[in-house]
């Protein structure tokens, strides 16, 4: 008996010496885990890289792509307005096809059914077992060539001295020529529809404003936008502002790209100016200024 007592007295001895060490491990393991994760990330051994202001994220090892075309568009405002050229590059390699663009895009200019700016088309590629999706958003092409515009009776769409394709609500007569006249399909016809229609009630919140093209337009049957064809604008009201387009800061890809093409150092320029850009329907002649990286 004295000797099971001697054995189980040195078994526990054995347990609780390998546990207290066990345990002591996992509280320097889960130090070294919270140094890890603390510590600043250093450029060289011996020098450690300091975040100290909203500069960092503009250019070096912080820089962050959105809020450096941002700080971008903010410069080239000071600009007449004659002197910028805005465009948008689409890294088709990078979008996942969430659909988070058009969802923003709907909410930031209150679109009803059936107006939609920003689509991603969606194509299948290749064949089964080797099958793939391109996930493809179709904003406006803001085109320097732009057929739309000649074809408008009533000279209701026009191109803006920033080279933004604009269209003039209150002179606009819904004839829909400029609909059929673009080669991409971006331009839509607004019928006054409304998501809780054949309810007994249409919600408040479909009734609400939109600021398109500097201008507060309060949804109501009879009254412009309502009537009239509608296209997507770069959300020039927000670049009024100094900020992006909402489908640039909505994209968690961070697949789009934004700003002046007439300044040689932003960053659009500098990912355009690559052998993957292409663009589309290039054979129309429509010279657009939203190109695709692939």
């Amino acid at each position: 008996m004295e000797n099971k007592n001697n054995n189980k007295d040195e078994n526990r001895r054995k347990f609780l010496k390998s546990t207290g060490t066990l345990a002591l491990g996992g509280l320097a393991l889960s130090a070294f885990i919270s140094e890890s994760l603390t510590a600043k990330p250093k450029s060289a051994p011996g020098k450690v890289m300091e975040f100290t202001s909203v500069e960092d994220l503009l250019s070096g090892p912080y820089e962050n792509a959105k809020l450096r075309m941002q700080d971008e568009v903010r410069r080239s405002l000071k600009k007449p307005i004659e002197k910028r050229k805005w465009g948008m590059a689409i890294d088709i390699r990078k979008c996942i096809g969430c659909n988070a663009c058009t969802v923003a895009c709907i909410s930031e200019n209150v679109l009803p059914p059936g107006v939609v700016y920003r689509p991603v088309i969606k194509r299948e590629v290749g064949s089964y077992p080797n099958v793939s999706i391109i996930n493809l958003p179709r904003p406006c092409m803001q085109c320097e060539e732009p057929p739309c515009v000649p074809v408008c009776p009533v000279g209701a769409t026009f191109i803006r001295k920033d080279g933004i394709i604009e269209i003039n609500y209150d002179h606009c007569i819904g004839c829909r020529y400029c609909l059929t006249a673009c080669p991409y399909g971006a331009r839509v016809f607004d019928f006054g529809e409304y998501y809780t229609d054949n309810t007994p009630q249409v919600m408040a919140y479909e009734s609400r404003p939109s600021f398109e093209y500097g201008k507060k337009w309060p949804r109501k049957k009879g009254d412009s936008p309502i009537g009239n064809a509608r296209k997507c604008t770069f959300c020039e009201h927000r670049l009024a502002d100094g900020l992006l387009p909402q489908c640039v800061t909505t994209c968690i890809g961070g697949a789009n790209y934004f700003g002046d093409l007439n300044e040689p150092d932003h960053l659009i320029n500098k990912v355009i100016n690559r052998d993957n850009v292409t663009i589309l329907k290039e054979e129309e002649g429509t010279s657009p200024k939203v190109f695709y990286l692939r």
